[in-house]
């Protein structure tokens, strides 16, 4: 494991947030580990899937950098392992630029990906933005309709009074819905107000709408409360009676 305590630029936090930076290419790693660590983050390292399961339960990272490809545990299962303890942000990396690489991904519940190869300096921005998104907003009051209740500070959602299991874009989502009811919004809208991306796949927002519906519609094949909008996007809709489209 290699692990940086030193904080380099007059810039770098008070409080640094810890990342654990999962690959078996060790040149990749290193290159990662060294520009996060360059930017302020206190960074741990693993080359395998169940390293990056001890690393994580010793010392829980703020968020963690996963490879796809993993020798014997992949990274979808050590997403899933580690989200079994508590929600971590997670950037996944894929090898290949398939949509289907991409989409399995998001569907285990990753908050971002990075396609290799990529910029080192585009990575940093990422984790940046996912850590940005993933802190408390005390400054907002909880929202609630429909049965929902959404506590940005406490980054805590219910449904029915029963918790919800939400990733963090997850959250934002459902948050940004609750703060907008009646209003239709594209993909694009979604993804610069929620993942504060100006370009990016849109299939993202496709898979996070999938997602989101199926913990909060009682049928997600046949969903009343996030609602397609054909030509436009989606839009939520908590008094509408019916039925809607996914």
């Amino acid at each position: 494991m290699q692990q940086s305590h030193e904080l380099k630029g007059p810039e770098a936090p008070a409080d640094p947030a810890r990342v654990l930076v999962v690959d078996d290419d060790p040149t990749v790693a290193e290159v990662v580990a060294g520009y996060l660590d360059r930017a302020g983050f206190l960074v741990d390292r693993a080359a395998d899937g169940p390293t990056a399961l001890t690393r994580a339960a010793a010392r829980r990272p703020d968020l963690v950098v996963l490879d796809l490809m993993l020798p014997g545990m992949d990274g979808l299962e050590v997403c899933r392992r580690i989200r079994e303890r508590g929600p971590v942000p997670v950037v996944m990396l894929t090898a290949r630029g398939d949509e289907e690489d991409r989409i399995l991904g998001l569907e285990v519940g990753a908050d971002d990906y990075v396609t290799k190869p990529f910029s080192p300096r585009e990575l940093v921005l990422r984790v940046e933005s996912v850590l940005r998104r993933a802190r408390p907003r005390t400054e907002l009051r909880p929202l609630r309709a429909a049965g929902l209740s959404v506590d940005p500070a406490g980054r805590r959602a219910r449904r029915d009074g029963t918790e919800l299991a939400l990733t963090l874009r997850e959250f934002d989502l459902l948050a940004f819905f609750l703060r907008h009811p009646g209003r239709a919004f594209s993909r694009e809208d979604l993804m610069r107000e929620v993942w504060g991306w100006e370009f990016g796949d849109l299939s993202t927002v496709t898979v996070h709408i999938r997602r989101l519906r199926g913990k909060v519609e009682d049928d997600p094949a046949r969903p009343r409360l996030i609602r397609t909008v054909w030509g436009v996007g989606y839009r939520f809709e908590p008094d509408a009676p019916g039925d809607g489209e996914a």
